[in-house]
């Protein structure tokens, strides 16, 4: 029987700047769906990448006293590299430079969406943000500055090619409303079908070559024209996976099941990418799951501030497991959660070493005290949490983990089992090394070094060990 497959992607990002605990938070979310759906039997694969022809690269760099290209090279290796820190294995990263295997697929769709008659070039005059590498219109502003940047835009004047998103207007309402393109959670579906009935303008696709400064992709035939980055970065998600390089895998994979992106670029993701993709006569993805932000003591992460959580920090201090349990338990999945070190600290000390750290600990020793050997059984993933991932409700499956650990620490309070002998203490125990293994087993999307560990080390004998979680030195 063959396994179903499943396509998973994150967002692109932006390489001008290390990664920050947001781009955390969505890489965790992916891989614990994908680790979940690998356990329920569905053969994935996921895949990101580098959108490394943005402008705001290009001034980074420059910021840097860096040739462009190193820049490039350097920044994209430390989100490569981030991604394996997370414990995130993917099975492409696709970069938005690679003149092989990402340049080609932008032309071609391109092509198919000039062929079906969508492009046209006008001189256009507006207000810019490179925060966003969009254009703006005077209400999307805040007192004159983009809200997301707290900067003004650059009034440019030039003339682009534009694509007739106004053409598919009703075709995206129809898709969306009827959850042909399905988004998630329900209230930012509202919001796109919200834009969408507002009225959707022509945009910008493409950045003169004087301004693109030397990065991005030549306009197919049109060598003073660079292809806009958003049109550019998107086409990662089939580049990555064979578009217009390697048609059986591309056929194979597409359309993609899940994008994870942030709120901040759904417009993007549920306007724009689909109708370019209509354009081309190519099939939509299937969903898309827009994850909220992290604000640190209920304000936005701001180094005047003092307030941004760096993740490296996190991990080299806790380790990567207790980083990924705070985001994936403590920050609701599809809206905006809180990030303080206090905060952290103190679920680090309750649910890990004072929770799950400690029940482990207590039901080894009393294990490898009694001598205790056991069958080792198979567990499959508890109904009850799967119900939850299914809807990408991680800490709500997380918190039911978390009770079924403090209903075993409670037994072993209630049942005093290190005052028992024999036989009565050995039922207790054969059931505790049971519930353990159980829990190792729903962990495994979520924490699967800790679930790896708590598997090994409750196999048929049972010795005391190192603890998972150290508690905290106060």
């Amino acid at each position: 029987m063959t396994k179903k497959s499943c396509y998973i992607t994150t967002a692109i990002p932006y390489v001008n700047a290390k990664p920050h605990i947001g781009h955390a938070l969505e890489y965790v979310i992916a891989d614990a769906t994908h680790r979940y759906y690998e356990l329920a039997g569905r053969n994935v694969r996921i895949i990101s990448g580098a959108d490394e022809n943005a402008l705001k690269n290009v001034q980074a760099a420059q910021k840097a006293g860096i040739p462009i290209q190193k820049f490039l090279d350097q920044n994209s290796q430390v989100f490569k590299d981030f991604y394996k820190l997370l414990e995130v294995d993917l099975d492409e990263f696709r970069r938005g430079s690679d003149k092989k295997l990402h340049h080609p697929g932008v032309e071609k769709i391109w092509k198919l969406v000039e062929k079906n008659g969508d492009l046209y070039k006008k001189k256009y005059k507006g207000l810019y943000c490179v925060g966003c590498e969009e254009f703006k219109t005077e209400k999307e502003l805040v007192s004159g500055k983009c809200p997301d940047h707290d900067k003004k835009p650059e009034v440019i004047e030039e003339e682009n090619y534009f694509f007739k998103l106004s053409k598919y207007q009703d075709k995206l309402l129809h898709l969306i409303e009827s959850d042909e393109y399905k988004i998630l959670p329900e209230k930012r579906k509202n919001e796109v079908v919200s834009f969408i009935k507002s009225g959707l303008e022509d945009f910008s696709v493409s950045r003169s070559e004087e301004r693109a400064k030397g990065v991005g992709i030549p306009v197919p035939g049109d060598p003073t024209q660079k292809i806009y980055v958003w049109f550019d970065a998107l086409t990662i998600y089939m580049t990555g996976s064979g578009w217009g390089y390697d048609e059986a895998l591309w056929k194979k994979w597409w359309p993609c099941d899940l994008h994870v992106i942030g709120k901040d670029i759904i417009r993007f993701h549920a306007v724009y990418w689909p109708a370019m993709l209509l354009s081309a006569g190519l099939s939509l993805p299937k969903s898309l799951l827009v994850h909220g932000f992290i604000t640190s003591d209920g304000r936005k992460m701001s180094k005047t501030i003092g307030n941004v959580v760096d993740p490296y920090e996190i991990i080299d201090k806790y380790g990567v497991e207790a980083l990924r349990y705070y985001l994936l338990a403590k920050i609701p999945t599809l809206d905006d959660g809180d990030f303080t070190k206090e905060n952290f600290e103190q679920v680090y000390q309750a649910d890990l070493a004072n929770g799950i750290g400690n029940l482990v600990s207590r039901v080894a020793k009393l294990c490898q005290i009694s001598g205790l050997r056991v069958n080792v059984s198979i567990h499959r993933y508890s109904k009850s949490v799967a119900k939850h991932l299914n809807d990408f409700q991680f800490d709500k499956a997380l918190k039911l983990i978390w009770n079924n650990t403090k209903d075993a620490d409670k037994t072993i309070n209630e049942k005093e089992v290190w005052t028992l002998k024999d036989k009565e203490q050995e039922v207790i125990l054969v059931d505790l090394v049971e519930r353990i293994r159980q829990i190792a087993t729903d962990l495994k999307p979520f924490l699967p070094e800790t679930a790896e560990k708590i598997e090994k080390q409750f196999g048929q004998e049972i010795k005391s060990g190192k603890p998972l979680f150290p508690r905290l030195d106060r």
